[in-house]
Parts: C-alpha cells; structure tokens; sequence
C-alpha cells in the first residue's frame, strides 16, 4: 500500500472506484483495514472514490513513540473535572491529518465518513475545514458532551483492560478480542471465525498497544463538539446502533441534534461495529446524503 505526507508525518492509504472522493476515517485504534474490503467495494459500486487511511499511531503510519506513554490517571482527573489534559496529541491535530491526506491526494473536497473516534475527527474536519468537505457521516461516535451516558460497565472495562501481548500469547491476544467483540459487537451477529482471521492479520500487519493509549487519551481530552458542531452546514447523517453498548445511542442523538438539518438513523440490533448485515443500510445512507450534497451544490 502507498504513503504519502501529511501534517508533517507519513500516512499509510489505499484507494479505489471513482468519482466523488470519500475519505473514511477509523476509529480508536482500528488499523484502516477495520473497513472492510467488501464494504469499501460496495461504497466504490456505487460512484465512489474510497480512501481510506489509518490515523496516526496506529498501522502502518507514523508512530507519536516518541511522545511515551500518556499518564491515563492525569488524563481521566482532567477528563473529570474538565480541565486541560496532557497528552500527546489532540483530535483537532488528527482531523488536520486527514485534510492532509486529501490534500496530498490533490482531493479539494470529499464526502467525509468517520466511525467512533474517526466520526468525531470528521466532526472536527466538517466543523474546522468546511471547504473540505461535501457531506459528512458520523456513525456510532458521540459530540463530547460529559452529560451523556456513558458505555456499560463492561464495555469500559473491555476498553480500559489490554489485551495479552500477541507475540507471547497469540491465542490469549484473540480470546481477549473475541470476548470484547460479543461485548460491545452486534448480537446474533459476531462470527467468530472471521473476527479471528482478521485479528490475526491485523496484529501480522502492525502492532501498537502505546498508540492506542495515546489515541484514547487525546478522546478523553477532547473537549465537548457542540458548539463546532452547531455551525456545521453540510449535508449530514448519523448512523447508530441502536444496542451500542460502548457509545451509548444517547451520542448519535445529541450529534445529530446539534447539527443542524442533520438525519439520523438509529439501525436496530447494531451494536458497536458494522457487520455485513448492516451494510447495505449504511452504504444507502451515505450515498443519500452524498447525493443531497450534489443537489445542493
């Protein structure tokens, strides 16, 4: 897969179909291929030009180690009380690596996808960089706002708990995976083979447990979207789960009420994931508003 040069450090993407550049963006910790290939195909069918990256410190791009790992204890006091945290790098700077890229492509606008951690860095691309931007679709991502339910219990703790190193004990790596899977995932819809395969491939590709620390503290510092998202004036869906057990349905909500003219589809029995049986709803959704952006234009 090619690179190129983005805000100053180096971004692993791929591409494919033409048409409307879309850039999706994943989320905390998932390696681009998280989109899977088949969903990124459909998405090309359709007129599409599919880009997608994976974000700093995580894949093949580059690694912040430099940085060390983040004091999560500082980061959740100041997560708590509202006050500044010290991390190494905000989502506002990865929302700018994501105009980079587009940038890099030669791409002026793009319809902007995001999942999770990836729907509130298109937040912040759609809010900051709107001459970037034709449409915007957050899907199973929240607005910041500390008033908010929160995960479940169990989904918080299959968040905050790391995994077993793969190199020591692969099997353990994948146990742990599949057991948050069946947590935060989709019910009646995990299929345990395939996670497996593609957990595999995932860590043969790139392993970076300190990125993903990294990435988690820059969530929790970040402040609460609303405001920005208030003047967001780009045709805009929000998918969610309506069984999200890791971001409450509560945060797709609050986003697409704050975004104005916003449509929000609430998919029942999705969880926190996008398993193929949902594909097709969310593939129709985003070539919707993509349209309703070329008819405004």
């Amino acid at each position: 897969m090619p690179q190129l040069s983005a805000n100053g450090i180096s971004i692993e993407y791929d591409e494919r179909g033409a048409g409307d550049p879309l850039l999706l963006i994943m989320g905390l910790g998932a390696q681009m291929t998280r989109w899977p290939e088949g969903f990124c195909d459909q998405l090309a069918a359709r007129g599409f030009r599919v880009i997608r990256f994976d974000n700093r410190d995580v894949g093949l791009s580059s690694k912040m180690d430099e940085a060390g790992l983040p004091d999560m204890a500082a980061v959740f006091t100041a997560f708590a009380s509202g006050a500044a945290a010290p991390v190494a790098y905000t989502l506002r700077e990865m929302s700018e690596d994501a105009v980079g890229v587009l940038d890099a492509l030669g791409i002026d606008k793009a319809h902007i996808v995001g999942a999770s951690m990836g729907g509130m860095i298109a937040q912040l691309v759609a809010a900051d960089f709107p001459g970037h931007v034709l449409s915007l679709t957050s899907i199973m991502s929240t607005t910041g706002n500390r008033e908010l339910p929160t995960g479940t219990p169990e989904a918080m703790a299959a968040l905050s708990t790391p995994a077993p190193n793969p190199h020591e004990d692969l099997e353990g790596f994948l146990a742990a995976g599949l057991k948050t899977a069946h947590i935060v995932g989709s019910p009646g819809h995990i299929d345990e083979a395939t996670l497996r395969e593609r957990m595999t491939a995932d860590f043969q590709r790139a392993y970076a447990p300190a990125g993903f620390m990294r990435q988690y503290a820059a969530v929790l510092a970040s402040p609460d979207r609303r405001p920005k998202l208030k003047g967001i004036k780009v045709p805009t869906t929000v998918i969610h789960g309506e069984v999200d057990a890791l971001v409450n349905v509560a945060g797709g909500r609050d986003t697409a009420e704050n975004i104005p003219g916003a449509e929000l589809l609430v998919i029942p029995g999705m969880g926190h994931d996008v398993p193929p049986v949902f594909w097709a709803q969310i593939i129709d959704a985003i070539a919707a508003v993509a349209a309703k952006a070329r008819a405004e234009a």
